[in-house]
């Protein structure tokens, strides 16, 4: 099985994860925040990929460091058990609805971190939680997994459901481009590495 755990302590936060790409999407979510919890629930479920993650954070601060660094932790624990990416689709799309909501997310794990990040919250807040750190979570994950990430709201006027329709898309483009290709297992790259 293709697993990692990776531990991020600094003055800011102490997390742990870890990752089962070849799971079920079974999920235990524990950052004190309740709304990001059931994100990250959802980006387990719908990728099929096993997750636990702890966080205890300065939230009496506010909220940022904690997602953020959940974000770095959680696409480092992606790189380690990709490894070398060997017989992996490698890309991963998904046009996901979501009521009045539909967005698409598109992505490379090439190992070059880009993000285009195109979704506009329609409300500062999701109950208590900034609806600004979707995007911080997205740019972390993003850049520490080494993935080209491409998120485009096409129409949505909800914030809940705008920003658990980016976390359900980016988990189903996440399953296609982790599983193994049934057609090779070579490295999806001409260049010999990713």
């Amino acid at each position: 099985m293709r697993s990692a755990s990776v531990t991020r302590k600094t003055a800011e936060t102490d997390i742990a994860v870890t990752v089962g790409l070849d799971g079920t999407g079974r999920y235990d979510m524990a950052t004190g925040i309740g709304f990001f919890d059931h994100m990250l629930d959802q980006l387990a479920r719908h990728s099929l990929i096993d997750m636990t993650v702890t966080c205890t954070g300065d939230r009496h601060i506010d909220d940022h460091h904690s997602v953020e660094d959940c974000g770095i932790a959680l696409g480092q624990a992606l790189a380690k058990a990709l490894g070398d990416k060997r017989g992996i689709r490698r890309y991963g799309q998904c046009a996901l609805p979501m009521d009045d909501t539909l967005v698409t997310v598109a992505l490379d794990l090439s190992g070059r971190p880009f993000m285009v990040w195109n979704v506009a919250m329609t409300a500062p807040k999701i109950g208590t939680f900034d609806t600004e750190l979707v995007r911080e979570f997205f740019q972390a994950f993003s850049t520490h997994a080494g993935m080209t990430l491409h998120v485009d709201l096409l129409r949505g006027v909800n914030s809940h459901h705008i920003a658990e329709a980016a976390f359900k898309a980016l988990a189903r483009a996440l399953r296609q481009a982790v599983e193994p290709d049934p057609r090779s297992d070579a490295l999806p790259s001409t260049k010999g590495a990713l």
